[in-house]
Parts: structure tokens; C-alpha cells; sequence
């Protein structure tokens, strides 16, 4: 007597199977979504240091800023300049030539928008802020707080 079993899986199993999956894509989407904006915010933050490091450089062979541009220090105003940009980086030199303010804005309708403000001034005070203006003060940081 030959018994004949069939191999394969049930129908039920493959649902079980693709709700699984679906529940696990549903957790991890907007976890990676997260990560990838603050990853995106913590890169233009190294990029406004790199520039303000290139500024003070340039403030002391030229005793001033004055005369200062994002091309003439290294910079562009698309931030990352190759693909797609995610912010737009503004360089506001002070009236007395003794100061600067280095802005990253996040580009509109990209990954980055309403993720606020980074900014960078000559003394290295920072801020990240979801206001419309960007005033570092010695006591705002980077991360928020």
C-alpha cells in the first residue's frame, strides 16, 4: 500500500506568513524613516562645523569675515551637493564683519522638511530648533535640549 502525501504549505500558513511580515515592515518602516532624518540632520551637522572651522581660517588671514562666501570657503548652498539635496545652507556675516551665521534649512518637500532649523555661529554655539529663526546662544546645543 503506497500512501501519497502531498508536500507544501496551507493556505492558512501563507496568510499567517504575510501577516507576520506585514506586522514586522509596519514597525520597522517609520523606525527607519526616523533614523534616516536624524542621520540626514547629524551629517549637515558636521558639514555647518566643517564650514565654520574653513571660516575661522579665513577670519584669521583676513583678520575679518568680510568678504566671506559659502564658495569661497568650500561650501555650496545645496547640502548634500550631489543627489538629492536635503538642506539649504545660508552663510549671514555680521554688519561689523566680526561675526557669522551659519544656516542649514531643510529643503521643502524633502525627507528633512519640518525637521527644523541648524545653525552654527562664530563663537560655536549651536542650535537646532523647529522656529523660523536661528539665535545660538551658549546655552542651546545640537541634540534638542
Amino acid at each position: 500500500m503506497v500512501i501519497n502525501k502531498n508536500k507544501g504549505f496551507t493556505l492558512i500558513e501563507v496568510i499567517i506568513t504575510i501577516a507576520i511580515v506585514a506586522i514586522l515592515a509596519a514597525i520597522a518602516f517609520p523606525l527607519y524613516s526616523k533614523y534616516q532624518i536624524n542621520a540626514n540632520r547629524s551629517d549637515v551637522q558636521s558639514e555647518l562645523s566643517r564650514l565654520a572651522q574653513r571660516l575661522q581660517s579665513y577670519s584669521i588671514v583676513n583678520h575679518s569675515y568680510s568678504g566671506a562666501t559659502l564658495n569661497g570657503i568650500g561650501g555650496t548652498a545645496d547640502y548634500p551637493s550631489t543627489g538629492t539635496a536635503f538642506y539649504e545652507i545660508s552663510l549671514d556675516i555680521d554688519a561689523d564683519n566680526q561675526g557669522y551665521l551659519l544656516t542649514a534649512e531643510p529643503v521643502a518637500n524633502s525627507v528633512q522638511n519640518e525637521n527644523g532649523l541648524v545653525c552654527i555661529n562664530q563663537d560655536a554655539q549651536k542650535l537646532w530648533t523647529q522656529a523660523s529663526t536661528c539665535t545660538p546662544s551658549a546655552t542651546t546645543n545640537w541634540d534638542g535640549r
